[in-house]
């Protein structure tokens, strides 16, 4: 009589193990499919915009390093990181 209840609780701890594993794989595929329908990334006009902001940041960034004030600390920041004695 032991073994029968043992054996039927096993087998019910089976099957909810199963549907539990059944909803897991349903919800992952409920997942997958909301984010393959969802827009992602960027349009090409998009793409447009991020290139030629990306371009003018990069413009100004070589006026601003290559101005006087800024050639003139960085070499003395690289000078003085030179003759530093160990």
């Amino acid at each position: 009589m032991r073994n029968a209840m043992q054996a039927g609780t096993k087998a019910a701890a089976e099957a909810g193990m199963w549907v539990r594993a059944r909803a897991a794989v349903r919800r992952a595929k409920r997942t997958w499919t909301r984010r393959l329908r969802e827009d992602a990334g960027m349009a090409t006009a998009e793409y447009a915009v991020a290139t030629v902001a990306a371009c003018a940041f990069a413009a100004l960034l070589y006026k601003v390093v290559t101005s006087d004030q800024v050639s003139a600390a960085l070499e003395s920041m690289i000078g003085k990181a030179l003759n530093v004695s160990f």
